[in-house]
Order: structure tokens, then C-alpha cells, then sequence
């Protein structure tokens, strides 16, 4: 059994036990709450002390990567810009969408208002700042007050500058530094691996505080949630199709043919690694250039997850709703940026380790709180099958446009 399943299960479990005892003796089950809520509240605090050192580490490892890519040819550096590109096109459709969306299929306020009771003790983390506050606030006076203030917006930026001017020293120095932030990183990992290996016992916690205090509307605010999220991994896939059309121009037909067998990879393996040479045969059959596709296809999959930013701002406006927290303009800008900053770092890393430390960030620069996190990752199962989905279109959408940015499509075979 997948630790992904296992999570899932003791999230059913959770919710079961803790629905029956609420139903069967109140008394008993606020007993039993008192002592689950400390236990799930200490994992929850074990997956948010790793939050600030695995980004910093993450996205120094990763900006350096994608530099030194960039440095590898032109053909290298416009499939970064169109990286780059797609994910700020992804973020932004999620930003306005999931409002919209949510505003059409409100989350069930019944429901909602028993999961808040629930998860009581998660508060917004900051009210968000007026527009002037924000831009004067973007640049930091001391990044370690950021750091302790989660001012994540002004560390990242200052992590990114920090990033690129580690690949502008000399030789030795930089490669010395980046053997230090990658241990560091590959130490952060293993810790949060160990947090991760407590996740059945801090979810079955979590799930059993929220079952025995909000009952059955437990089960209809997840199965919303998941309706919501994985609607806008449905839209980033259909907006490959038309990134494929319109500015690779290759044909909807032939665009369907070559990405239908990865697509149904992504779906049995949940895996982009795993979905790569479907890709590349995808490629061939989009006349796309041998020599393209094997550069650009696997930058893609280490560098570039099209629904990262997408449905994490996704999330991040869904638990504001949630909590009826209402962010200002400037709030929902810096989550986007933050969601797509984060992105760079984390998409060769696993799919529950990346659901919170890429989240987590966007929560706090939205001003919300991250504790449900620990709830919700424990349905990422279901959303992550079209996070992959979309991945995987996106990818060979991206690399069909960089194939035609750099003439190496034939477009007489149509």
C-alpha cells in the first residue's frame, strides 16, 4: 500500500470514528478530542517549522539549475522562457477563476461553518496589507525579520537575487555554496520525510477532531474541495490544447494523437518522470525534431509542473473562502508570485512533500492560515491525478511551441 493510500485511509478512518463517537456519546468524544487535537496540532507544527529552510534551500538549488540550463543553448533558454511563461499564464487563469468558480458552487456553508469550529485554533496568519504597504514592503530591511514575521514574499525575492548572484562568483565559491545549500536541502528533506512517515497518525488526528466536531459535513466540504481544485487542473489541460493550436500550430488531431498515450501514463503512475517516454514518442508523432524533443522534454520534467502555481493559489483562495477571508488585490499578487517563485524548486520532489511546502508559502503571503493543509493533503491523491495530467499536456504543448520558436517542427507534414 502507497503512503499516498494509506494517508487517504486513515483520513476516512478519522472522519468515521470521529462522526460515530460524536453521534454515539458527545461527552466521550470531547474527551477524546482533547487529546487528538494536541497530537494532530504537533505534526502540523512539525511540517511548518521545515517550511522556511526547504524553500530558501530549494529555490537557491533550483534557480542555479535553471541558470546553468539556460547558459546550454538557445534552445534551452527559450524553453525556460516559455516555462516561465505558461506557469504566470496558469497562476493568473487560477486567481481569477477559482473565485468565479466558487462563487458558482459555493462551498457548503454549513459544512464550512463546522470545519472552522474544528480547526478553531488555525487563525489568518496576517490581515493583508493595503496596496502602498505592499510595494513599500516588497523589499526587506532585515531579511531575518522577514523569516520571523513569514514575510515570505520579501525572503524569496531576496533568496531569488541571492540565487542569482551565487551563479555570477567565481567558479570555486559558487560551487562551494552549492554544495552547502544542497545538503542543506537534502538534510530539510529527510526531516520532513520524517514528519511525512507520522502523517497517518497526525491525519487520523486531525480527521477525528474535525469528524467529532463537524459531523458529517466533514465528508461534503472535501468532496467540494476536490470538485474545485481539480477543476482547475481540468482547465490547465484544456488550455494546453490551445497553447498546442495557437502558438506551436500543430494540429488539434495530431496534438490529441501524441499526447494520448502519455496521458494515460499520468494517469495509472501519477508521475511525469514515468510519463516521459510516452512524451517523447508523443513528440515524434507531432513531427517535432529528435534532437528538440530530447533536450526540451526532460527539462520539463524537472524543472517545470504547469499546475503547480495553478491549483496551489487554487487552494490557497479555497481555504480563504473557507474562513471567509476576503484578500485584497495586492494579496492575491504576491500569493501568485510566491506560488510561481516556489515552483521553480520543487518539481522533482515528491507529491506530498511538494503539496505542503509549495502551499504553505502561498497561504501565509495570501494571509491564511495553513493548518488545514494538513487536512487537505490527505485528499491530494484525487487532485494530484490531474496535477500529473496537466503536467504532462503542458509539457509537450511547451515543447511543440519552443519546437517552433526554434524551426524545428516540420510543418509541411500536417
Amino acid at each position: 500500500m502507497s503512503r499516498a493510500t494509506l494517508i487517504l485511509l486513515c483520513l476516512a478512518a478519522g472522519l468515521l470514528v470521529g462522526v460515530g463517537a460524536g453521534a454515539w456519546s458527545p461527552g466521550v468524544a470531547d474527551g477524546a478530542v482533547t487529546i487528538a487535537r494536541p497530537v494532530g496540532t504537533l505534526w502540523l507544527n512539525g511540517l511548518q517549522m521545515t517550511v522556511i529552510p526547504l524553500v530558501v534551500t530549494l529555490l537557491i538549488t533550483g534557480v542555479t539549475a535553471t541558470a546553468q540550463a539556460a547558459q546550454a543553448g538557445r534552445i534551452a533558454a527559450r524553453a525556460i522562457l516559455t516555462f516561465l511563461t505558461l506557469v504566470t499564464l496558469t497562476a493568473t487563469m487560477a486567481a481569477l477563476v477559482t473565485p468565479l468558480l466558487l462563487h458558482l458552487l459555493p462551498i457548503p456553508r454549513g459544512a464550512a461553518e463546522a470545519l472552522r469550529g474544528a480547526l478553531g485554533h488555525a487563525e489568518p496568519v496576517t490581515a493583508p496589507p493595503p496596496m502602498a504597504e505592499f510595494v513599500t514592503g516588497i523589499v526587506p530591511t532585515n531579511i531575518f525579520a522577514a523569516a520571523t514575521n513569514n514575510a515570505l514574499l520579501s525572503l524569496i525575492l531576496f533568496t531569488l537575487a541571492f540565487a542569482f548572484a551565487i551563479t555570477r562568483i567565481e567558479g570555486e565559491g559558487r560551487e562551494t555554496l552549492l554544495r552547502v545549500f544542497t545538503a542543506i536541502r537534502d538534510a530539510m528533506l529527510v526531516l520532513i520525510g520524517w514528519v511525512l512517515w507520522l502523517a497517518p497518525l497526525g491525519v487520523f488526528a486531525l480527521a477525528f477532531v474535525v469528524g467529532a466536531t463537524a459531523g458529517g459535513g466533514a465528508f461534503r466540504a472535501l468532496a467540494h474541495y476536490i470538485t474545485i481544485i481539480a477543476s482547475i487542473g481540468v482547465i490547465v489541460i484544456l488550455m494546453a490544447y490551445g497553447v498546442a493550436a495557437l502558438a506551436a500550430r500543430v494540429p488539434v488531431g495530431r496534438f490529441v494523437r501524441g499526447l494520448a498515450p502519455a496521458q494515460a501514463v499520468a494517469i495509472s503512475t501519477q508521475s511525469s518522470l514515468a510519463s516521459l517516454p510516452a512524451m517523447i514518442e508523443g513528440a515524434k508523432a507531432m513531427r517535432i525534431a529528435p534532437a528538440t524533443a530530447g533536450l526540451v522534454l526532460p527539462m520539463a520534467v524537472a524543472m517545470f509542473r504547469a499546475t503547480q502555481p495553478a491549483m496551489n493559489v487554487a487552494v490557497a483562495l479555497y481555504i480563504a473562502d473557507w474562513f471567509g477571508i476576503v484578500p485584497n488585490m495586492a494579496a492575491v499578487v504576491a500569493a501568485g508570485v510566491v506560488a510561481i517563485l516556489c515552483s521553480l524548486g520543487s518539481a522533482s520532489l515528491p507529491a506530498q512533500i511538494t503539496f505542503f511546502a509549495s502551499i504553505a508559502p502561498v497561504c501565509v503571503a495570501l494571509g491564511v492560515p495553513a493548518a488545514p493543509l494538513g487536512l487537505l493533503i490527505a485528499v491530494e491523491t484525487i487532485p494530484d491525478i490531474f496535477r500529473t495530467l496537466g503536467n504532462v499536456s503542458m509539457d509537450l504543448a511547451a515543447t511543440a511551441t519552443v519546437a517552433r520558436m526554434s524551426r524545428t517542427i516540420d510543418e509541411d507534414a500536417r
